[in-house]
């Protein structure tokens, strides 16, 4: 171990990288109370004065964790999919925001995983619920609202953004999380759907037929 990390030639962003994809696997593993630095430390293959070097405490490793997935899984993929403008404009339709927004959460089971770990350790430990809050969710509700104020003729934008947001996570975590495939199912599609047409009447082009709101 001692070589491992003597010869270590990583340039410093490369052994954050591994002390972050380590402790992904440590949290999923054994979870937020029971994950060790010791065996992050070893995972990652450096000394725990480095590690503690990056990160002061567990927390604000978790805490670095939800900051990346903030900005791998939401700005930077947004940005790459030409959701997001170079000035944070969307520039996208609602239902295309909608299913991304889904599908890249239940795409993924490792972002799923860490959402349920996330929820589990909420009641003993309120400011990672809260650091998730800011970093993952606040970012998309402020986005759906622009979405809203920019397209749509609602009296509170922000209400009808955490409808819409509310009703996918819902629908994420009783299809993904609880198992519910199988005793409650809902199509993505027939949930999305059944949203843009209770928006319809307040789109600033409510005159199109209600075919272009469902499908456009």
């Amino acid at each position: 171990m001692s070589r491992a990390i003597n010869g270590d030639q990583r340039t410093s962003s490369d052994k954050a990288k591994a002390i972050l994809d380590g402790a992904m696997q440590e949290f999923l593993t054994h979870g937020y109370t029971a994950a060790s630095m010791d065996r992050l430390a070893i995972a990652a293959k450096v000394s725990k004065p480095t590690l503690y070097s990056y990160f002061q405490n567990k927390e604000g490793l978790f805490t670095a964790l939800i900051e990346q997935i903030a900005q791998e899984k939401l700005q930077s993929a947004l940005k790459s999919q030409d959701f997001l403008t170079s000035q944070g404009e969307t520039s996208m339709d609602l239902k295309q925001l909608a299913i991304y927004l889904i599908d890249t959460i239940t795409s993924d089971p490792q972002l799923l995983a860490f959402v349920r770990l996330v929820i589990g350790e909420s009641g003993r430990f309120p400011k990672l619920a809260e650091s998730f809050i800011l970093s993952i969710d606040k970012p998309i509700i402020q986005l759906l609202t622009q979405q809203l104020a920019t397209n749509f003729t609602l009296p509170d934008t922000e209400a009808g953004a955490r409808v819409i947001f509310g009703s996918l996570v819902y629908s994420v975590i009783v299809q993904e999380m609880l198992c519910g495939k199988d005793v409650l199912p809902m199509e993505r599609d027939r949930l999305i759907d059944t949203l843009m047409y209770l928006f319809s009447s307040h789109s600033e082009h409510s005159n199109a037929p209600l075919e272009n709101h469902l499908h456009g």
